[in-house]
């Protein structure tokens, strides 16, 4: 979190004014400030649009703005705590944000499908989570390897010495795994150092003072119109 303060701004673009403008000045302050937040809200949302490939909505809508006030002339632009959690490392530096329990999920195998956005979706995790069939773990190969992810456990028939290596007789679920062995569906690994920087303040600090002056005036402009 951090401030950013326009009050030696405001002071400035305050001298000269006559008293009926004076007495608008906190109703086209507040009016000001949310203004200038919204364009901040807007312009963080598009750094995201261009830094990724495709953010989510939910990515994208976590940037929020809270409006100022006449009796409290501080507008808020905040991204939401889930969001900023993972978001936080494209600002600060750091490692990607690790998925789930101490995990995040990558190289989606057997054909896996993602969502359009490239991720796979809660509810196809869930999916897999409520197969019988299906468990979350670490397993270690023949040659050696330890492999972090999500497997499914080889169909077994009725008869023990058989492991599905069929479906002629119909007795194995389309979604079976009839190779007789652990199919990796998901891997998981290791979170990687973040490279791309989202420059969420200095972009908010560019547009801050862009902006200043002409939300100023042009709230003062409507309150003295509007003001009684």
């Amino acid at each position: 979190m951090f401030d950013v303060s326009i009050r030696s701004n405001l002071r400035e673009m305050q001298r000269g004014l006559d008293t009926f403008a004076r007495k608008q000045l906190p109703f086209a302050s507040a009016r000001a400030l949310t203004a200038i937040g919204r364009r901040v809200q807007e312009g963080e949302q598009g750094g995201m649009r261009s830094l990724f490939d495709k953010p989510t909505p939910f990515t994208v809508k976590s940037v929020g703005v809270k409006a100022a006030r006449k009796n409290d002339l501080v507008a808020t632009v905040y991204v939401r705590d889930i969001a900023a959690s993972y978001l936080e490392p494209y600002e600060f530096g750091g490692n990607h944000k690790l998925i789930g329990a101490g995990r995040t999920w990558l190289n989606p195998k057997n054909g896996m499908q993602l969502n359009q956005y490239g991720n796979l979706s809660r509810s196809k995790l869930s999916q897999l989570r409520g197969r019988p069939d299906v468990f979350i773990g670490k397993v270690k190969t023949k040659g050696g390897q330890v492999i972090d992810g999500v497997w499914q456990r080889p169909h077994i028939r009725d008869n023990q010495k058989l492991r599905g290596m069929s479906r002629r007789h119909g007795l194995v679920d389309a979604k079976s795994n009839t190779s007789g062995r652990l199919k990796l569906l998901i891997r998981f690994g290791d979170p990687i150092a973040v490279t791309q920087k989202l420059n969420y303040r200095s972009r908010a600090k560019t547009i801050i003072a862009a902006n200043v002056e002409r939300e100023f005036w042009q709230a003062l402009e409507d309150a003295m119109r509007n003001g009684r």
